[in-house]
């Protein structure tokens, strides 16, 4: 029997997969668990349809993803930090602040994406990497200054 795989299964298949199992298997335990569909032509029109408006909905992703992208590559965003002498910071400047400075910029990014490669303790100028989606990476430069 051809099935349509709703969800990831071990040594059979991902999801939207068409796989020929038995038809035991199929009515015992693929149906019973949610895990498939029968692969009737309705079936498969509905699972074509959502491939396309995944598809779509991804590549609308990617452009807004290029279009802010090109608005905060090589952008300066300063930060005001509280310091001790010397222009030492009590702490160190974190994802989650330059997620917040950017937000005050006008940018939704997340915090999980910006990647500062090593710790800002101290005042100055630095580049952190935003990744906005997996194949679009801005650099932006930090002013860290005194609060």
């Amino acid at each position: 029997m051809k099935v349509i795989l709703l969800k990831d299964v071990k040594d059979l298949g991902k999801a939207d997969d068409i796989v020929n199992v038995s038809d035991g298997y199929a009515r015992n335990y693929l149906f019973r668990q949610k895990l498939a569909l029968e692969a009737t032509p309705a079936n498969l029109n509905s699972v074509k349809i959502r491939k396309n408006a995944e598809r779509a909905r991804q590549a609308r992703e990617l452009e807004e993803a290029r279009q802010v992208a090109a608005e905060i590559n090589d952008q300066v965003i300063t930060l005001p930090i509280k310091c001790g002498e010397g222009g030492r910071l009590y702490g160190a400047v974190t994802a989650m602040d330059v997620a917040d400075a950017l937000a005050v910029a006008g940018y939704r990014v997340d915090k999980r994406g910006i990647q500062i490669p090593q710790a800002i303790k101290a005042l100055g100028e630095y580049e952190v990497d935003v990744r906005l989606h997996t194949e679009v990476t801005a650099k932006i430069k930090l002013n860290i200054i005194a609060r």
